[in-house]
């Protein structure tokens, strides 16, 4: 009996480590997605990241949990409140869903990139709570829940590159395309303009900021630290990552002849979604194919989508949407025989002789997800812009949202005199 205490003990602890680990993730997208925005909205971004990791954890406790992992066809029907019977011999509920909360929490912070430096923060708030209780938990449940239909079609997605990065890439580019683009991003001929970010380094140290939250992301998706298979996951979590830096390399400098900081950057973070999936079902050297995909595919879709006139601003739907995309379907093709066996979940994959089953179940829970997840954001984003609007005026985009929503400057010393005068003059008025 002591041994078997001993056991829970040590997974719940090393659960709990890796919750902090992907809770810190925030802190990374904080860096990442400031820094990629202008002076002017980089409060903003960075207190937004706040407010939404609050909103996820009063919601996704009091109803997104319980819809997400009790029994039900096709949504949880139980577990409001974090009401779960008391297992013996299990890891508590409430350590499980600090787990699963920070997962929530990054998928919805990857859904804001969409809506960088335009939207309303009423639209922010509103839009995090229902995107924790009406769009997130059923694909979850679909794929992670006790009798979710997705999980029981034997659907691979070990640590959620669909449940967490398809899912927040789906709905940025439904919130960019109806927010329509930042001004003075495209001419009238419709090229794009380069918006830079306002500082390389913080989006850099953003990056390695969420790469090490990663290895709570995946290792932690084991839920036990007793056999030590999460060492594998972490090898195979970090071989793609580093593939997808060095293959976006390549990539951007074979088509424009720089090495682009933020290409790599976002090489890095395609290549970690799109092994996402995959981690736990593939060798070694397909960890490597499979980052190196991703991290040249999010170049040629960021540009791709860029000249097909969509503003993304941190491009979102190409790291996130594209590689989940790509590393959802990875598993058909590379799933590995000995390791599905292991893991105990779905087939092998079409290279190792499983035939199309496998694949045919990943194109599915892709497609399914993509579509409810459009439809529902298209629908409440369509209801609030009808209602109160989704964007802020332009006079307020262009003198910045960390004046106007916030009435203060993430740069105070930066505050020109002109400015100051605009601000001043919106004050007195009030």
């Amino acid at each position: 009996m002591q041994i078997e205490n001993l056991a829970i003990a040590i997974d719940s602890v090393w659960i709990m480590l890796c919750a902090i680990l992907v809770i810190f993730m925030q802190a990374g997208f904080v860096l990442l997605e400031a820094g990629s925005a202008r002076m002017k909205n980089a409060g903003h971004i960075a207190g937004k990241q706040l407010l939404s990791f609050s909103i996820v954890a009063l919601a996704f406790w009091a109803v997104g949990y319980g819809l997400t992992f009790s029994e039900g066809a096709f949504i949880g029907v139980g577990g409001w409140f974090l009401d779960f019977p008391v297992e013996e011999g299990a890891v508590p509920t409430e350590i499980l869903f600090l787990f699963q909360l920070s997962f929530v929490a990054v998928s919805l912070a990857i859904a804001w990139g969409g809506f960088a430096e335009r939207a309303k923060l009423s639209v922010y708030i509103i839009f995090g709570i229902l995107y924790t209780i009406v769009i997130y938990p059923v694909v979850g449940h679909w794929v992670w829940g006790p009798d979710g239909w997705l999980h029981a079609l034997g659907k691979q997605d070990f640590a959620g590159s669909t449940v967490v990065h398809l899912q927040g890439g789906i709905a940025a580019l439904v919130a960019t395309m109806m927010l329509k683009p930042r001004l003075g991003k495209f001419n009238k001929d419709g090229t794009p303009n380069l918006i830079p970010g306002h500082n390389q380094v913080y989006s850099v140290l953003g990056v390695l900021i969420i790469w090490l939250g990663w290895f709570g992301f995946n290792p932690g998706s084991t839920l036990t630290a007793q056999d030590g298979f999460f060492g594998y996951v972490a090898l195979t979590t970090n071989l793609a990552a580093a593939a997808g830096a060095i293959a976006a390399m390549i990539t951007i400098r074979m088509l424009v002849g720089k090495a682009e900081i933020p290409t790599i950057l976002n090489g890095v973070l395609a290549a970690l979604v799109a092994i996402t999936a995959a981690c736990a079902f593939v060798e070694p050297w397909a960890a490597i194919i499979i980052g190196a995909i991703a991290g040249s595919l999010t170049v040629f879709t960021a540009i791709y989508f860029e000249k097909k006139g969509i503003d993304d601003p941190i491009f979102a739907f190409s790291v996130h949407g594209v590689a989940g995309i790509w590393g959802t379907l990875s598993t058909g093709l590379f799933a590995s025989p000995r390791l599905v066996e292991s893991v105990g979940v779905g087939k092998a994959g079409l290279f190792y002789g499983g035939g199309l089953t496998q694949l045919g179940v990943q194109a599915l829970g892709v497609f399914v997800s993509a579509a409810y997840v459009g439809v529902v954001t298209f629908m409440i984003l369509w209801v609030l812009k009808k209602i109160s609007g989704i964007r802020v005026s332009e006079e307020d985009e262009l003198l910045g949202l960390d004046l106007s929503e916030h009435g203060g400057y993430g740069y105070p010393e930066q505050l020109s005199k002109a400015e100051m005068a605009k601000l001043s003059k919106k004050e007195g008025a009030l």
